[in-house]
């Protein structure tokens, strides 16, 4: 299974790109496409209805400001979907994080932080090693990794008074 990366305008690129670093990392290919809720609602529908069928195990949707993106595309299918509050606009991302997070009954979204594109991709790495060992096994080595950096930052930096 793959991951799908949606975003709602070409100008996302650059703060969704830490969630594509992540998936070369794992060696989780990724489909990325850019579809909008709004202006592109019958190809953003039909991306979502045929995913599965495509290979794609869990799909990520990047959208600032309205952000219905990630909303629109959970109502059309039943593979998990992870919303990416974009940093956008007057509100500074706050208006598509409560879009995002605040899903109707029977539409759920795993929503991340504004700009967490890097949190986004692992937890669809996270989903989508259920299936895969291998997978889990590298998620287990990465998490292992960051332990021995926090501990190795506090034996250089930790002191006694």
């Amino acid at each position: 299974m793959k991951a799908a990366l949606i975003m709602g305008s070409k100008n996302d690129y650059d703060l969704v790109a830490p969630a594509l670093e992540v998936f070369r990392k794992f060696g989780v290919s990724c489909t990325v496409r850019v579809l909008s809720a709004h202006r592109t609602p019958a190809q953003t529908a039909e991306f979502a209805q045929n995913a599965r069928k495509n290979g794609i195990g869990v799909i990520i949707c990047a959208a600032g400001m309205a952000a219905h993106l990630a909303g629109a595309v959970a109502g059309q299918t039943a593979l998990p979907v992870i919303g990416l509050p974009l940093k956008a606009g007057a509100l500074a991302g706050m208006d598509a994080l409560l879009a995002t997070v605040q899903m109707p009954p029977g539409v759920p979204v795993a929503t991340v932080g504004v700009n967490a594109a890097k949190n986004a991709a692992l937890l669809a790495v996270q989903m989508l090693s259920l299936a895969d060992a291998a997978l889990y096994e590298k998620l287990e080595a990465y998490k292992k990794e960051m332990a021995e950096a926090v501990l190795l930052a506090d034996a250089k930096i930790g002191t006694e008074e």
